[in-house]
């Protein structure tokens, strides 16, 4: 069966079920798109690997990377393999040495490693028949409009453009000692487009 190449489109609150986040993979160089439901902390994990926000230590999928990386595995790529009752169903797909292993996990879980290894997110067509969605031209229209809607509110940030640059490394070594990773997101935005 071949393999069906995913990216990370999006990441956003669920509105299907509190305390759940909406992770939408699509399809390279295709029109459908893959949305699962995780949870806050694996959301948390995907989002701050995307923002590239070093943690002050470090958290569970970074310390499955540096043990992998000690005893000299490496995460190639990751497949989520499987549907069942509305479940997804994932594999790592990992190799040492001449051998190669692949290890069960939620689609959450591996696509957060993945990004930690730089490593490819497959799925199968029956898994994409069965959960995937198509858009339209115009669904991708509204999608891009949606998209902005939700970037703007997170990056806009009004409430510091009044502190200064040194204040703002204050609060960003604050957010990150708190690990709150989403206000850390923010002010490191607001140092950026002040160039730091």
């Amino acid at each position: 069966m071949s393999k069906i190449r995913l990216e990370i489109l999006g990441l956003s609150s669920s509105q299907a079920q509190s305390g759940s986040f909406a992770l939408v993979l699509g399809e390279k160089n295709g029109s459908r798109r893959l949305p699962i439901i995780i949870g806050m902390f694996e959301a948390q994990a995907i989002a701050i690997e995307i923002e590239r926000i070093t943690p002050n230590r470090p958290m569970t999928h970074d310390l499955f990377r540096s043990m992998a990386e000690a005893f000299e595995i490496r995460v190639i790529e990751v497949v989520i393999s499987d549907l069942r009752e509305g479940v997804f169903f994932a594999k790592l797909i990992c190799v040492s040495e001449d051998r190669k292993i692949e290890i069960d996990a939620r689609p959450s879980d591996a696509i957060a490693i993945a990004l930690r290894f730089n490593a490819p997110v497959y799925t199968f067509e029956n898994v994409l028949t069965e959960a995937g969605i198509i858009l339209t031209d115009e669904d991708e229209e509204e999608e891009e409009d949606d998209r902005l809607e939700e970037v703007t509110p997170i990056h806009r940030s009004d409430s510091l453009r009044d502190y200064s640059t040194e204040q703002l490394q204050t609060l960003l070594n604050e957010a990150l000692e708190n690990e709150d990773y989403e206000r850390a997101a923010k002010i490191r935005d607001e140092l950026g487009k002040r160039g730091f």
